[in-house]
């Protein structure tokens, strides 16, 4: 048996997108985070595939859907550097890494239980302080936070 055939397969899609190189444990906070376990469409889920960039890795191919850039900013807190594939006609049209945005709103709550935002009905809006590190900083109450450590809202 040679290496190609040794490989796992998944089927293709038509049209829709695929969410490559997932940090294996966070495969299933992907699918709660963009609500895949709702969708009409055929989800496929894979998890613990070997990856030379991340050791393990997840895979999830959604048929018939590309995410908004809403989105994909929440995506970007729980698993950033994530592939994204578009397909379209069984075809990758675009692909692209994900990137934290300089700025989050309404994405994740603030750890102060002081800030504005935990005690009026207001949206969040966090400054990406330190991409690398994972670093944001609270616009209201300036307080610097792990982005690994927030909540999502």
């Amino acid at each position: 048996m040679d290496i190609q055939d040794r490989k796992l397969l998944v089927a293709a899609i038509e049209n829709g997108t695929v969410i490559d190189h997932i940090p294996a444990e966070k495969t299933y906070q992907v699918v709660a985070l963009l609500e895949l376990d709702k969708l009409d469409s055929v989800v496929t889920i894979g998890q613990n595939y070997s990856s030379e960039k991340v050791g393990k890795k997840g895979l999830i191919k959604v048929s018939n859907k590309f995410f908004t850039d809403e989105e994909i900013s929440r995506l970007s807190v729980v698993a950033p550097k994530v592939v994204l594939s578009i397909i379209k006609d069984y075809n990758v049209v675009e692909k692209k890494t994900v990137e934290t945005p300089d700025e989050l709103k309404g994405i994740i709550r603030c750890n102060n239980p002081k800030c504005i935002t935990n005690n009026e009905p207001m949206q969040t809006v966090f400054r990406v302080v330190n991409k690398q590190l994972g670093t944001v900083r609270c616009h209201y109450c300036d307080k610097e936070q792990d982005i690994k450590m927030v909540e999502l809202v």
